[in-house]
């Protein structure tokens, strides 16, 4: 399981588990510090995905069922064991969906509270033009390829990271163009709550359709910043506040 998830605070007695989901590109680093910043009541795991940190001599997932299939039968005892809730951004959103419609489906278990962020709804058209385009080439410039799922970036000032994270959110790219799911008027696939996040300067994400995935409530949240608006401190803050009290909430 250490070559999958990042914990690095474990909390055995906790009620509830938070499995984060990073955006294209990304590592564990941020999210899996979340795991300091929360009570006793809740332990973070953040999803490791092969071919980065300590997996970089992994080759990179080569569509999404091998991601699901990964992240289900290693983590199945813990998703059986105690509650559990999804954070996904960006990227991460679709990952982490992709991972809860199989559990349900497969296992019919379901997390306690769903969290988005900075994504697309599926099926929406703004998902779908992303699913279909064309990718850019592996020369091409660096922020065509950090902009597919949106968002003003930093460029890094080193060539090596810049290209090891162009290659790195490539790989993760296709990976989501594989990711479908069919949607009908009578298929409602979760019953739990839903939060969607997003910066007030970050581009229009076609995100209202988040509420067609759920029977419960469902709830949108702007917070000042661009696509990474969850880094700032104040916006971490928040977000720490909020998702602890969803989940104590959902009545554990």
């Amino acid at each position: 399981m250490e070559k999958l998830v990042a914990c690095v605070q474990k909390r055995p007695d906790a009620l509830c588990r938070l499995i984060c989901f990073p955006w294209a590109g990304g590592g564990t680093s941020q999210l899996a510090r979340w795991g300091k910043l929360f009570n006793d009541s809740i332990e973070v795991f953040c999803i490791r995905l092969p071919g980065r940190e300590s997996r970089h001599e992994e080759p990179f997932a080569k569509d999404m069922t091998s991601v699901v299939n990964e992240v289900t039968s290693v983590l199945l005892k813990e998703f059986k064991e105690k509650p559990f809730a999804f954070f996904g951004h960006s990227f991460g959103s679709y990952m982490s969906l992709a991972v809860a419609l199989h559990l349900k489906e497969k296992y019919g278990l379901e997390p306690v509270h769903l969290f988005f962020s900075s994504a697309h709804a599926p099926n929406s058209a703004g998902h779908l033009a992303l699913k279909n385009g064309t990718l850019p080439g592996e020369e091409d410039d660096f922020l065509i390829c950090m902009r597919i799922f949106g968002g003003n970036y930093e460029i890094p000032e080193d060539e090596d990271i810049r290209k090891n994270m162009v290659v790195t959110c490539r790989a993760d790219t296709i990976v989501f163009q594989t990711f479908s799911f069919e949607k009908t008027e009578k298929n409602i696939p979760f019953s739990c709550d839903v939060t969607y996040f997003y910066g007030s300067d970050d581009k229009m994400y076609d995100a209202q359709g988040w509420r067609e995935l759920t029977c419960g409530d469902t709830s949108f949240y702007q917070l000042p910043g661009d696509h990474f608006f969850l880094l700032k401190p104040s916006n971490e803050s928040f977000l720490i506040k909020h998702i602890t009290r969803c989940i104590e909430n959902a009545g554990l």
